[in-house]
């Protein structure tokens, strides 16, 4: 029931900016934690950054860290990917993601198993 539209990808320079936007179906994108994933061609999909649900822990992948800035409006049903000092090597197609509840233990998730919902993707191309 819950669809995931990603927007905001296209081809930039490195050392460019690019700001995704993901936004989300229903009444209940509250309850999601979230994540941007992404995928090069011939390779597996990774994480990128997750955020848990209300937005107050986020993790980005070390190749990211310190670049890359995942936030969230929940009242806008709207999960946001700030994308600075891009490089050749973040060229991927970039999904977001949703979990359809969390854990007793965990509020946010790490892994490709560990969501429910997806986007069909977004173009990254970063060129040299």
């Amino acid at each position: 029931q819950v669809q995931l539209v990603e927007s905001g990808g296209g081809l930039v320079q490195a050392g460019g900016s690019l700001r995704l936007s993901c936004a989300a179906s229903g009444r209940t994108f509250s309850t999601y934690p979230m994540g941007w994933f992404r995928q090069a061609p011939g390779k597996e999909r990774e994480i990128v950054a997750v955020i848990s649900r209300g937005g107050g822990s986020t993790y980005q992948a070390d190749s990211v860290k310190g670049r890359f800035t995942i936030s969230r409006e929940n009242g806008k049903n709207t999960m946001f990917l700030q994308m600075n000092s891009l490089k050749p090597e973040d060229t991927a197609v970039y999904y977001c993601a949703g979990r359809r509840s969390p854990t007793y233990y965990s509020d946010i998730y790490y892994n490709t198993r560990d969501y429910d919902y997806w986007g069909q993707g977004t173009q990254v191309t970063v060129s040299s």
